[in-house]
């Protein structure tokens, strides 16, 4: 076939054409008759740098590795990369224990697809706490230019955009986002589709999707069947209808049979890298317990709260668990600051009636707010921060505690930020970007708390602690992740006398939640509470305790029911198949090179 310099077309067979583009034939032969002109010898070398580069040796191998200027990923999470990428197909559960990585996996999923040129149009479904983390790592640890939507023409003007599942589920969003049809989803906290009955789990079944992530440390917790519901989502018959699952794999809601079977079949779907198997070196965690003494005016505040609260519970004679939560959250509040007690007691006194024989109760409770001038954990705040000398989280529960700490910092010269809930997407960002850049403290809401990452900073104080022991560890899981560089030091300040010395007791020597792994924690946790809240049963034992030995004795009783517990959990996973051990068993078929230090 003679070359020209119009593209040739041949059809074989009436089956198969093949184009032969000659264009630039002409133009070649000319400059060789005139010898020239020829281009730049450099610019050529630069030219089939450029084409080698873009050679693929091996398909198994990940193309993404060498685009990757701001992260290196750890062997753990390159092979759950590979694995989804040649066994799975793009569809699959990200089942990592917590701390491990599993952003960093989708991460590097999404960016070798689009690389790879299979990807352009993208969905990330997260809490829509963590909407810009996740667009911040996708942005600048894998140049990929994901957005956080905010406007409604960014679903279709978008390829890469980050949403929260409320704001994709409600119109005028959901029948947009119905009309696309994406490459990819990825789902982040995706147990909470579990239970396929849920507006949710049908949202993400009706979504046209062709590769698809589902993000979860916890993929089943208490019944085999919202492991089924998981995998149905992902891939639709890889267990058969739910009655064949049923009479297959399910002995009870916890209990599997034929576990070498559902091993193997959860193996295609799932993977589940665990910290006892992976070569990821933690940092250590140092718990330090601060007991502080109030002074005389705080400590009449607190009493007075104390008589008032147990005289409203007696006068209700118990009444619902949200009024006793409420009237316990007063003497919470006078451990926390004069501040957050005050706001509550002055809402109340506007609440009741004027001829009500409350209001002087609880003015009387005000005035002695104003005989207090110091707050005694402040003070210890400010001599942790000084000592320590380096960058710090502080907790706190209270709103009102937190403006206060952030003036008592100010007038002592220490920069400090907040961070709260309340906050919009942007001023978080900015806080964060000014905590990490140029403040030493972030004094941190509950709700604030919630999904950001602190690796930068290795000290956390709690002023006040959460009675719930998952929301302590969220709180710790902010610092102590991967890419902390420091052994973490935690600081936990508790008022003697009062039910904060209680609560410190229970969490650290009854239930030793310090020492618990998380995935131990939640799963043992929810146990404790199939009837009724942990916080809900510390109240009511508090306001019905007649004195501090009846309270110790109670609490004691909860540690000993919490140990007994744990007990089983573990004899459970060491002996028993039960849903987390038939987990753990997936974690396996990933190669069992590395060891985890805890």
């Amino acid at each position: 076939m003679q070359p020209t310099d119009q593209v040739i077309t041949r059809q074989l067979n009436n089956r198969l054409q093949i184009h032969f583009d000659r264009e630039w034939y002409g133009e070649f032969a000319a400059r060789s008759e005139k010898n020239g002109p020829w281009d730049d010898w450099t610019l050529f070398q630069l030219a089939l740098e450029a084409e080698q580069a873009r050679l693929i040796h091996s398909f198994d191998e990940l193309q993404c590795l060498v685009h990757l200027q701001q992260l290196v990923p750890m062997q753990h999470q390159i092979d759950t990369a590979k694995k989804v990428l040649t066994e799975m197909r793009g569809r699959a559960i990200l089942a990592d224990e917590v701390g491990l990585g599993k952003t960093i996996e989708a991460g590097l999923i999404l960016k070798e697809y689009i690389v790879r040129g299979l990807v352009k149009k993208a969905l990330i479904l997260v809490p829509a706490s963590l909407v810009l983390q996740w667009v911040r790592e996708l942005n600048q640890k894998f140049g990929i230019n994901a957005v956080a939507q905010k406007k409604e023409y960014m679903w279709t003007g978008c390829d890469i955009i980050v949403a929260s599942m409320d704001t994709a589920k409600r119109d005028p969003h959901r029948d947009i986002v119905m009309g696309m049809e994406y490459d990819m989803l990825i789902v982040d906290e995706a147990h909470k589709l579990k239970n396929k009955k849920t507006t949710n789990y049908q949202f993400i079944t009706d979504l046209k999707k062709k590769y698809c992530l589902l993000l979860t440390a916890t993929p089943v917790q208490n019944d085999l069947k919202e492991l089924y519901n998981l995998i149905t989502l992902l891939k639709p018959g890889q267990l058969g209808g739910q009655g064949n699952f049923h009479a297959n794999f399910v002995v009870d809601k916890r209990i599997p049979k034929n576990e070498e079977l559902l091993q193997a079949e959860l193996s295609k779907v799932m993977i589940r890298n665990r910290r006892s198997d992976g070569n990821v070196a933690f940092t250590k965690r140092f718990v330090k317990n601060i007991p502080l003494t109030l002074s005389m005016e705080e400590q009449a505040l607190y009493d007075g709260v104390t008589d008032f609260v147990k005289g409203r519970y007696e006068e209700a004679a118990g009444g619902d668990m949200s009024n006793i939560l409420s009237l316990v959250t007063l003497q919470r509040e006078v451990c926390s600051s004069r501040d957050a007690v005050f706001i509550t007691l002055v809402n109340m006194f506007k609440k009741t009636a004027e001829d009500s024989p409350l209001r002087p109760k609880i003015w009387e409770l005000v005035e002695l707010i104003r005989s207090i001038k110091a707050n005694t954990k402040a003070e210890k705040v400010l001599e942790l921060i000084q000592d320590i000398n380096e960058k710090v989280i502080v907790f706190t529960e209270y709103r009102a505690s937190q403006e206060y700490l952030l003036n008592y910092l100010k007038e002592h010269k220490i920069s400090a930020v907040p961070y709260r809930g309340g906050m919009n997407r942007g001023k978080k960002d900015w806080m964060m970007d000014l905590f990490r850049g140029r403040a030493q403290v972030l004094v941190a809401t509950e709700a604030g708390g919630e999904g950001i990452n602190l690796q930068f900073c290795s000290h956390m104080i709690n002023f006040d602690l959460p009675w719930n022991p998952m929301r302590v560890e969220q709180r710790i899981g902010r610092v102590h992740r991967l890419g902390q560089q420091n052994d973490v030091k935690i600081y936990n300040l508790s008022t003697n006398g009062t039910i904060e010395e209680y609560i410190l007791s229970l969490l650290h020597e009854k239930i030793n939640m310090f020492e618990l792994v998380i995935g131990e924690l939640d799963t043992i946790l929810e146990r404790f509470e199939k009837k009724t809240s942990l916080e809900s049963r510390i109240a009511k034992m508090i306001l019905e305790s007649r004195s501090d030995a009846d309270i110790r004795r109670e609490m004691d009783d909860l540690g000993r029911s919490f140990t007994t517990i744990r007990s089983e959990y573990e004899q459970e996973a060491s002996s028993s198949p039960h849903p987390g051990a038939i987990l753990d068993a997936v974690g396996q078929t990933l190669p069992n090179n590395f060891e985890v230090r805890p």
